[in-house]
């Protein structure tokens, strides 16, 4: 688990001890199975779908995307835990693989002995929105608000970013607020729109929509700079919260023991294709924030994460399953 073994440990031990040079001279000689395990559409399978394309070509097969959703991720995460380490399955996942060590009591896989890491491709900042009819129009506004009644915040579900990030926001600010958990990020907007909820922290790019049409308020970036997309937005840092880190994100693994000449391989097909100049501005246009990290520095992004969430989830006492 995280709390016990560092993921760059994992990282070093598998790339030492898994090296088949013919394997990895032959690689690949068929297509690759990108597993994304959540439903089409969302922002992990837009990320590998658009990325699928270059790797294809850079790697001379076809890459292919198979959505494998449900049980928080770990459905996905445990095929690709348990695939033979030879390159031909790879895994485009998000927070879940960092936290959900803490949130389900039964994983069938362990994510620090189960994965290497191949890169970090993108973070997708949360923003703190709240009703158009909200009288908060800014941050400020929003925390002295919280001060004459129990305000109440949605996420997209137990266990999620936006749940964690409410979490984290109300311990940082000192108040109390109810936890309104929705089977994802639409339903819980529809009733914010109609001002049952007085606010949510929760991806860029699921909200953007909404608070270009008007609907809902944004106060808050959780990035440490400014949005393209939000230029008048002010970060956390900004608004006076500072070190509020709380980011949704996209990231490549591959099972553990995989070559490190095929990880190496796969990692400079994925950060070439993220960092396509079409593909850099279509995420960002979205929100996102393109990284293509090492493999090196996506293990450290997810000990930090785990690092940071592990707590609050058992402070929280939030558990799924």
């Amino acid at each position: 688990m995280f709390d016990r073994r560092s993921f760059l440990a994992g990282a070093a031990v598998s790339a030492l001890s898994a090296r088949c040079p013919a394997l990895a001279q032959s690689w690949p000689s068929r297509p690759i199975m990108a597993i994304v395990p959540f439903p089409p559409a969302g922002n992990v399978d837009i990320t590998a779908r658009l990325v699928a394309d270059p790797v294809s070509k850079a790697l001379g097969q076809t890459v292919v995307v198979d959505n494998r959703p449900g049980a928080g991720g770990n459905i996905g995460n445990e095929v690709v835990a348990h695939a033979a380490p030879d390159g031909y399955t790879i895994l485009f996942t998000q927070g879940g693989i960092a936290v959900n060590q803490f949130l389900y009591k039964n994983l069938k896989y362990d994510a620090a002995r189960d994965f290497i890491p191949v890169s970090l491709l993108v973070l997708v900042p949360n923003v703190l929105v709240v009703p158009a009819s909200s009288p908060a129009k800014t941050f400020k506004e929003l925390v002295d608000y919280a001060k004459t009644k129990t305000l109440v915040y949605s996420s997209a579900g137990n266990g999620t970013s936006s749940h964690l990030s409410g979490e984290l926001f109300k311990r940082k600010v000192g108040i109390e607020t109810i936890h309104v958990p929705y089977r994802g990020t639409a339903l819980g907007i529809t009733d914010m729109i109609a001002g049952r909820v007085d606010l949510t922290i929760d991806n860029v790019s699921a909200l953007l929509p909404h608070i270009q049409s008007g609907a809902i308020r944004a106060l808050a970036v959780t990035s440490r700079t400014r949005l393209a997309v939000l230029p008048d937005v002010p970060t956390m840092d900004e608004s006076g919260l500072k070190d509020f880190k709380s980011s949704g994100w996209t990231a490549v693994f591959a099972p553990a023991k995989t070559p490190a000449d095929i990880v190496d391989r796969l990692n400079k097909a994925v950060v070439d294709g993220i960092r396509r100049p079409d593909i850099k501005s279509n995420m960002e246009q979205a929100g996102n924030v393109v990284v293509g990290s090492t493999p090196e520095e996506c293990a450290k992004f997810v000990k930090e994460e785990s690092d940071t969430w592990g707590p609050i989830i058992n402070d929280a006492n939030i558990t799924i399953g």
